[in-house]
């Protein structure tokens, strides 16, 4: 099976899937990420862009990931990007990566670039109803980003709502917590969301909740049976 996460920011990745991305190299299948920006401007502790690419690049090497397509919209100021420039790159990514499943932010989630690459992705995976050369792409699923998912708070109705739980295991909740220290100055202190102890508890909530030990949640979107 092949993957492709499209997120907004690096570490959103690791965020919201991290582990399951190390589960899933693991077990033999590929997984390919898109980060829509890749600029340091506004991230504390980053300043300089090759920093921060160089942090991704560990990151993602650590957990296997295969390919990195990375764009240089502007951090923190996406919405004022035109829709189509979003749709457009992440429709080249999905032609070169050719993916079964796509996984994206939720389109509720507080951070506004997360709101936009989602909205983007919905347009772009479109993609293969207008190509007959383009793989057909089976799912798209959400992911839930810590220290942004949880505070939708304007519209609980519209909010993520889990119904996939990928088993991750004590080592994927371990994978995740390297992967994302790689990223410096992310990781806070709990009980900040962005801490190893909080990563931990909703791996644990997030398993329990289907009768797992720890996992990490996605609500499936699209699904071809």
């Amino acid at each position: 099976m092949k993957f492709l996460i499209v997120v907004a920011h690096p570490d959103d990745e690791v965020l919201g899937a991290g582990a399951s991305i190390y589960k899933w190299i693991k077990n033999g299948h590929s997984v390919d990420v898109c980060v829509m920006s890749s600029e340091a401007k506004a991230r504390q502790f980053r300043p300089e862009d090759k920093e921060l690419q160089n942090n991704t690049n560990e990151s993602l090497r650590y957990l296997g990931v295969n390919n990195i397509y990375r764009a240089d919209f502007p951090n923190i100021e996406m919405n004022t990007v035109p829709h189509l420039h979003l749709v457009q790159f992440i429709e080249k990514t999905l032609q070169v990566s050719a993916p079964d499943i796509v996984i994206t932010h939720h389109s509720s989630d507080t951070n506004n670039d997360h709101v936009q690459t989602s909205k983007a992705c919905q347009a772009a995976v479109r993609l293969f109803q207008r190509r007959t050369d383009m793989k057909r792409i089976k799912e798209v699923w959400y992911m839930e980003v810590p220290s942004s998912t949880e505070w939708n708070i304007d519209n609980p109705s519209d909010a993520f709502h889990p119904n996939c739980f990928v088993e991750i295991g004590v080592d994927g909740v371990y994978a995740k917590s390297e992967a994302l220290a790689k990223y410096r100055g992310v990781m806070r202190a709990y009980p900040h969301p962005r801490s190893k102890e909080y990563l931990k508890s909703l791996a644990c909530m997030r398993g329990s909740q289907w009768g797992l030990e720890y996992a990490e949640a996605f609500q499936i979107a699209i699904r071809e049976f």
